[in-house]
C-alpha cells in the first residue's frame, strides 16, 4: 500500500483522535490494551522457544524464525482489520480511531510532565517515583539534574518511538504497517536485550527495529529542531549538534532525536548513566552544554515535544492535500 491521499487522512485523524483522548484509564482497566496482548504473546515466545538447553546459534535461528512469524501475524490482523472495518459507515474515521491506540502522542506529555508535577508534589523522592516509571535506569542513584535529564532523553527518544514510528508506517503501509512497528518495537523492548538470555534469541528483534527506525529517528530530529525556537533555541544549532553528536549514542537511532533535543534546549544529555543491572559510560550528546538540569528545563522540552508534533501533524495534513 503506498502513500495516498486517503491513507494520509487516517494519519492527520489518527493523530487528532490522539491528542484529544489519548489512553483514557477506564477503558484500558476494562479491556486489555492490544499492545499488552502483543506483549503476551511475545512473552509466551520466549518462554517456549528461548531454550537455555539450545545452543545460541540454533536459539538466534529461533528468535529469527520467531521475529519473522510475529511481524507475518501482525500484518494479517492489521490487513484484516483495516479491511473490515473500511466496510463501516465512515470506514476510514474508524481507521484511523483504531491507529490511534497505537499512538503514544498524549500519553508520552503526560507521563513526562508527571516528573516535572512530582517535584512541586512530593519533593525528589516523588520525581524519583514518577521517572521511575518511564525510564530503566536506577531512580535511588538519580539526583535533581539526573532526574530531569532522564525525563528529558525518555521525551525525545519516545517521541520518536511511540509518535513518529508509528505514524510513518502508518502512513506508508496503512494499519498493517503501523501494528507491525508496534510489534517489532515491543519485541525488542522485552527480547532485544544484550543479556545472556537474549543476546542471540533476541538478535533478530533488534536488528529490525533498528531498521524499522532508521527514518523515523532522523525525522524526529528534523522535527524536533524545527521546533527549536519554541524552547528559546535556534534551529541551526539543534542541526549542528545532531550532525556532530548525533553518532555518538550506542543506539544508531536514539542518539538522533537526543542530540536535537539537547542542541534546542542549550543542555547535555546522554552521558555515563546507570541502569538496574549495569552501568552505561555514554559520553555526552551537546557536552559544551550544561548539564545541570533543573525542572523548568522538562517544561521547555514538553513545549518543544508539543510544537514538533504539531509541525508533524501539519506537514502531513499537508501532504493530504497534495496527494
Amino acid at each position: 500500500m503506498l502513500i495516498s491521499g486517503s491513507g494520509l487522512f487516517i494519519v492527520v485523524a489518527a493523530l487528532a483522535f490522539d491528542a484529544l483522548i489519548g489512553d483514557p484509564d477506564w477503558l484500558w482497566r476494562r479491556v486489555r490494551h492490544p499492545v499488552a496482548w502483543i506483549g503476551t504473546l511475545i512473552g509466551y515466545i520466549d518462554r517456549r522457544f528461548n531454550r537455555e538447553d539450545l545452543s545460541q546459534q540454533r536459539r538466534k535461528l529461533a528468535g529469527i524464525a520467531s521475529t519473522a512469524a510475529l511481524v507475518a501475524l501482525s500484518v494479517a490482523v492489521g490487513v484484516l482489520v483495516q479491511a473490515a472495518v473500511r466496510q463501516l459507515p465512515m470506514g476510514n474515521l474508524m481507521v484511523a480511531l483504531i491507529a490511534s491506540i497505537f499512538l503514544a502522542q498524549r500519553s508520552l506529555y503526560q507521563h513526562v510532565a508527571r516528573v516535572r508535577s512530582a517535584f512541586a508534589e512530593g519533593g525528589i523522592a516523588g520525581a524519583r517515583k514518577a521517572v521511575a516509571m518511564i525510564v530503566g535506569r536506577d531512580p535511588e542513584q538519580l539526583d535533581e539534574a539526573g532526574i530531569c535529564r532522564a525525563a528529558i532523553e525518555s521525551c525525545a527518544e519516545n517521541f520518536s518511538d511511540g509518535v513518529v514510528a508509528p505514524v510513518f508506517w502508518l502512513a506508508l503501509l496503512g494499519l498493517p504497517g503501523l501494528i507491525a512497528y508496534k510489534t517489532i518495537n515491543t519485541a525488542d523492548s522485552m527480547i532485544g536485550h544484550r543479556s545472556e538470555r537474549y543476546q542471540s534469541f533476541g538478535w533478530a528483534a533488534a536488528r529490525l527495529d533498528d531498521l524499522v527506525n532508521l527514518v523515523p529517528a532522523r525525522l524526529s530530529a528534523l522535527l524536533l529542531a524545527g521546533a527549536a525556537p519554541i524552547a528559546g533555541g535556534t534551529i541551526t544549532t539543534s542541526l549542528r549538534v545532531v550532525n556532530r553528536d548525533a553518532a555518538k549514542h550506542r543506539s544508531p537511532n536514539a542518539g538522533w532525536p537526543e542530540s536535537a533535543m539537547a542542541g534546542a534546549l542549550g543542555v547535555a544529555l546522554a552521558g555515563p548513566r546507570r541502569y538496574a543491572t549495569h552501568m552505561v559510560d555514554d559520553p555526552f550528546l551537546n557536552a559544551e552544554a550544561t548539564s545541570q538540569i533543573v525542572p523548568d528545563d522538562i517544561g521547555r522540552a514538553l513545549d518543544l515535544y508539543a510544537a514538533a508534533c504539531a509541525i508533524e501533524a501539519a506537514g502531513y495534513a499537508a501532504l493530504a492535500l497534495v496527494v
